[in-house]
């Protein structure tokens, strides 16, 4: 006879795996909006090339964390003998679906700022920032020979939060500068502010599950990703909805020509 106890843990994992499902579709989609989007324009102008190009770093320390915690016996061992009160590690299917998912479209993104490839207009000012480039420099720079290989995963998680919060930095002023979110997709923040609160639940309720909220200090990279996304995504869609509503391609001038508008009339 299975008591409420029973009940309600067949419940939460219901739940939980729901949620999960549901926001890797969210946070799935919301790689698709931008690239359609330069697509339509044959344009990547309004769109910082540091997002796109973080995003590659990002993603790419994301999979190779959550693909070991979720099937390197070593990794989830380590983990194990560090949070005995809750061994399984966080991570789930779906997290490591997403993180496969964006890798391909986070390049494809990126790939549009090269004309050769693409044909799209392309300002001269859409270089990778200094700061951007400091990242990318400091990351190859790390030395783990005296780590455990758990610690390695760890430092990649933290590579993926200061991609998440920094990125979003340069688009948040240059629209900003602009006064104008035209060539940004603001469908994209919508779908990633849902899958960022979906998150972020499940989160809650895994841990929550297992009686030992470690869990989502175990899983950090997870928390901080959803709540530094959620921050930005709410900036933005301020932005779009009320700072700077209703401007178009022809009121907003070109950052090469300042005299020409992005799209010719």
């Amino acid at each position: 006879m299975i008591n409420d106890a029973d009940k309600r843990a067949t419940i939460l994992k219901v739940v939980s795996r729901l949620l999960g499902w549901i926001y890797t579709i969210a946070w799935s989609a919301s790689f698709y909006p931008q690239p359609w989007l330069n697509w339509n324009r044959k344009s990547t102008l309004g769109l910082t090339i540091d997002f796109p190009l973080l995003n590659v770093l990002g993603f790419l320390s994301y999979s190779i964390s959550t693909c070991s915690f979720m099937y390197s016996p070593t990794i989830r061992d380590q983990y194990a003998a560090r949070h005995p009160l809750s061994p399984e590690p966080t991570v789930q299917i779906n997290d490591v679906a997403f993180g496969v998912h964006a890798v391909v479209l986070v390049v494809l993104t990126y790939s549009q700022f090269f004309p050769g490839l693409w044909g799209f207009k392309v300002s001269s000012h859409q270089t990778a920032s200094k700061p951007v480039l400091g990242i990318f420099w400091g990351w190859q720079q790390q030395d783990p020979q005296d780590w455990a290989w758990i610690d390695v995963l760890y430092t990649l998680g933290y590579v993926k939060l200061i991609c998440t919060f920094v990125k979003y930095i340069p688009q948040v002023i240059l629209n900003f500068n602009r006064k104008s979110t035209v060539g940004w997709s603001i469908e994209q923040i919508l779908c990633d502010i849902t899958g960022g609160v979906l998150s972020l639940m499940q989160l809650v309720i895994d841990a929550s599950f297992q009686g030992d909220w470690s869990g989502i200090i175990g899983n950090s990279l997870k928390f901080g990703l959803s709540n530094i996304s959620i921050a930005f995504d709410v900036i933005f869609i301020v932005q779009h909805f009320i700072l700077y509503r209703g401007q178009d391609d022809l009121t907003i001038k070109s950052d090469d020509d300042p005299e020409q508008p992005l799209l010719d009339p």
